[in-house]
Order: C-alpha cells, then structure tokens, then sequence
C-alpha cells in the first residue's frame, strides 16, 4: 500500500517550483491559477523573493500548497499517473493537510489556495507579534516534551505543538514560558531547544481566534467528497467523511500535530511506500517514526519521471 504526504511550514525555499515551471506547461499553470485566485504574482515571489515575504505566513502556506501540487499534476497529466488508482491514503502535515485534500478533490485548487491564504492571515493575526513563540526539541520524545511544557508554564501557554518523529518536538505558546522552556532542556533530559523563526504560536490555545475564522470559512467553502481517506493531523486516524474533515479542520489550528502517531497509524494500516510531494521534510520524520518503510520524495522533473516508471 501507498501513500501519497505533503509538508508544512518551513518547507518555503526561494526558488521552489522555478524548475518544474521552466520544464511544465502543467506546472505554470498550477502558479499561474494560484496568483490569479490570489491577485497577487505568488509565484514570482516563490521563484525570486524577497524572502522576507516569501516567509509571512499568508504566503508560505498557499506557496507551499502551490509547489507540491505542481508536483502531483505533473506525474497525473505528463506521467500518466491516477492519484486514486497507485495510492491508497494522503496525509499532510498543517497546511499540508489541506493540500492533501485538493489532492483527493476535497478542495478545488483555487478554493485551497484561498483558505490557505486566510488561514496564514488569521494565525498571524491571533497574536500581536512578539508576544508568541515556537521552539523545537531535539532529542525530546512527546513524555519528556509534554513534562517540560508542564514546567514552563507557569500560568502561560506553553503545549506541543507538534509530535513529529520519536526525536523532534514543537512547543508552542507565550513567548516567555517558551524562553523558559528552553533555559530548562538540559534538567528534562532533552539535548537541545531552539527557537523557531515563526512569526505566530501556531497550533496552540492562543491560536483560537484562527480557529473560529476557519470555522466560518469552512462554513462557506466546506470540503466536498475525498477520492481516498485522509489520516488527520489531530486524530492519527483516518477519515473520509467531509463533516468529519470539516470538524478536523478547526479543530486543527489550536490542536496537536501527531506526525509520529500518523506515521505509525498509516504504517500499521498497511503503507510500506510513502511519497512526499514538493519537499523532503516530512519523509524523513515518517522514517525515523514508522522505521522499515520505503519514502521516496519528488520535487524535480527527473525525480516525477523517475517516479512515474516506478509507480
């Protein structure tokens, strides 16, 4: 069995898509549709910058979405390739999950860019800028990662944000207890904390305003039938039902990432073959959490061809 995953937040790379837009009509007009749902050239700020601008949330989202897309349309129309015929479940990671969605037909490709576009402008606004933080453990499994938030809370947000594999952990909260968190690693057995350059706390209770905006987007805009079952970030289960889907969503931005939990679910259910499209950030995470798998990951026109032979 196989699936087919999509990365997250910092995953954004000045540069990312040029390539594959150089080498694919398919490609161009995936960016092409993008900025013109957007009204904004997203695309040239993917392919020259500034960076400053590449890294504001409300553009690193739907430009992420837009680069492994590209992707997936390129292997489907160039490689002959049908998402539901050679993969059997998709997962992402954050907005990596929304992007999963437009790739089982959940979400047009125009109404994923534009929730992601409001949910990076929501999760930025949550928060007043300096008031929010985000640090990643290193050599932290999720028992000491929650023990340490317990610690540094002191009255403050300070929860996991995200369980990516048995060796990463993401808190996130008030910038302080975060600071504290940090000064605190070596007490709890954890090798290193650093602070992440985000520009808001995301997935924890501060993020709620973000929440009740998707809520009401989700509203509008909810997602329709999915060509595959989708393993969520909140549950590390699978689902298939929009309802359900749409819940998730919400519940998503203030919630726990369980990246490792997926990984070993969607391993246990049957995936030997994982495939990450436009980054190499999650495979890897999939490695060190479900072990004895195969992860390829695609992003180049070589890398789609060499791809579309093997599937």
């Amino acid at each position: 069995m196989r699936a087919f995953v999509f990365p997250g937040q910092g995953s954004q790379k000045i540069g990312m898509g040029a390539e594959l837009a150089g080498a694919s009509i398919v490609a161009r007009e995936v960016f092409e549709e993008v900025d013109d749902v957007l009204g904004q050239s997203l695309s040239k700020i993917m392919r020259e910058g500034p960076e400053d601008e590449l890294m504001l949330t409300e553009n690193a989202q739907p430009a992420i979405m837009a680069n492994a897309i590209a992707v997936l349309r390129v292997l489907e129309k160039e490689g002959g390739i049908s998402v539901a015929d050679k993969c059997d479940f998709v997962a992402g990671h954050s907005l990596g999950e929304y992007t999963a969605l437009c790739a089982v037909g959940a979400f047009s490709l125009a109404d994923t860019a534009r929730l992601l576009k409001l949910r990076g402008r929501s999760m930025q606004a949550a928060v007043p800028v300096g008031q929010g933080a985000m640090a990643a453990l290193l050599g932290a499994d999720i028992e000491k990662a929650t023990a340490l938030a317990q610690a540094a809370t002191q009255g403050e947000v300070c929860s996991v944000a995200n369980d990516n594999d048995p060796t990463q952990v993401v808190l996130s909260g008030h910038r302080a207890a975060i600071e504290r968190a940090i000064a605190l690693v070596k007490e709890h057995g954890v090798k290193r904390g650093i602070a992440l350059p985000v520009s808001a706390p995301f997935h924890c209770a501060l993020m709620q305003p973000a929440a009740k905006a998707m809520a009401e987007a989700l509203e509008a805009c909810a997602p329709g039938a999915l060509r595959l079952p989708l393993f969520a970030n909140v549950t590390a289960t699978m689902v298939a039902d929009p309802q359900e889907v749409k819940r998730l969503l919400v519940e998503q931005v203030t919630g726990r990432v369980r990246w490792r939990e997926s990984a070993i679910a969607m391993r246990d259910a049957g995936v030997e073959h994982f495939v990450e499209f436009g980054g190499k950030v999650v495979g890897p995470m999939i490695k060190r959490s479900a072990g004895d798998v195969e992860v390829t990951s695609v992003s180049s026109m070589d890398e789609i061809e060499a791809l579309a032979k093997a599937l």
